[in-house]
């Protein structure tokens, strides 16, 4: 494909996505006001009498500010699918009609594992809530603007949703021929580095047992993408020689009947 092409299709794969974005938001607003209760929950039940803790809003506008945010998370939820598929659609474009199994391979696996690390990161939440809000002086209230608490928690759990599907993305570009095992395994040492960082990042907590929550299955989701990715790559190889013998093998019928035919004059 060209550049032109490319960016065309680029185009036409995000209007796709954004629409069922802009579909799954319009929901995040009629479900806002629960779904805005279910958000701060973690840490307005750390409130005490002795060290009160409230989200607040610091200007009129702020409320409508944070209903576009909750939404728009929202939606992202409800339309990964459809996004999910549009990314895996523009990274390997073409597919020809037995490749398709694999994007319905992709989607199979990666919404799941993107919702389930959305909980797993709504499960560590309450740890890093806690941490933070012990530091709270005696004496004092622990009053947080809405329009930091709220983006805080949206970016921590999408981040735990988006970390889990990238080694589906691995698998996916290793079944399409682009991404081969042996570059994965040869580069392990940095994607563990990378797997600690964006652990450490996307996992803020009081001790290291927190990155552990994000860290521990994403390693184990990259090894088990290794795995699958140098089993292709044997699969595909041991095809590739049964079609270069069978080839050899049909080149040689080919030629038979010319040498025998020199052999007769």
């Amino acid at each position: 494909m060209s550049l032109r092409d490319h960016l065309r299709e680029l185009r036409n794969r995000f209007f796709k996505a954004g629409i069922a974005i802009l579909l799954g938001t319009i929901v995040g607003f009629i479900v806002y006001q629960p779904a805005f209760t279910i958000l701060t929950e973690p840490i307005t039940r750390l409130s005490t009498e002795e060290a009160p803790v409230e989200v607040i809003f610091s200007s009129v506008a702020q409320p409508f500010d944070i209903m576009l945010q909750v939404a728009l998370f929202i939606g992202l939820i409800l339309s990964s699918p459809i996004w999910l598929y549009q990314v895996w659609a523009f990274i390997v474009p073409g597919l020809r009609k037995n490749e398709r199994r694999y994007a319905m391979g992709f989607i199979a696996a990666a919404v799941p594992l993107f919702v389930g690390g959305i909980a797993l990161g709504w499960f560590a939440l309450p740890q890093a809530m806690a941490f933070f809000t012990s530091l709270t002086p005696d004496g004092t209230a622990h009053r947080v603007l809405a329009t930091v608490y709220v983006p805080f928690v949206t970016r921590l759990l999408l981040a735990f949703g988006i970390a889990l599907v990238i080694p589906v993305i691995l698998v996916g570009l290793n079944m399409a021929g682009i991404l081969e095992g042996k570059t994965m395994l040869k580069h392990w040492r940095i994607s563990v580095f990378l797997i600690a960082v964006i652990a450490a990042m996307g996992a803020p907590g009081s001790d290291v047992m927190t990155m552990f929550y994000l860290g521990a299955p994403l390693a184990l989701l990259f090894a088990l993408a290794l795995a699958i990715a140098l089993l292709g790559d044997r699969r595909r190889a041991k095809k590739a020689a049964k079609e270069h013998t069978a080839g050899d093998a049909e080149i040689q019928r080919g030629a038979q009947p010319l040498s025998e035919m020199t052999h007769d004059d």
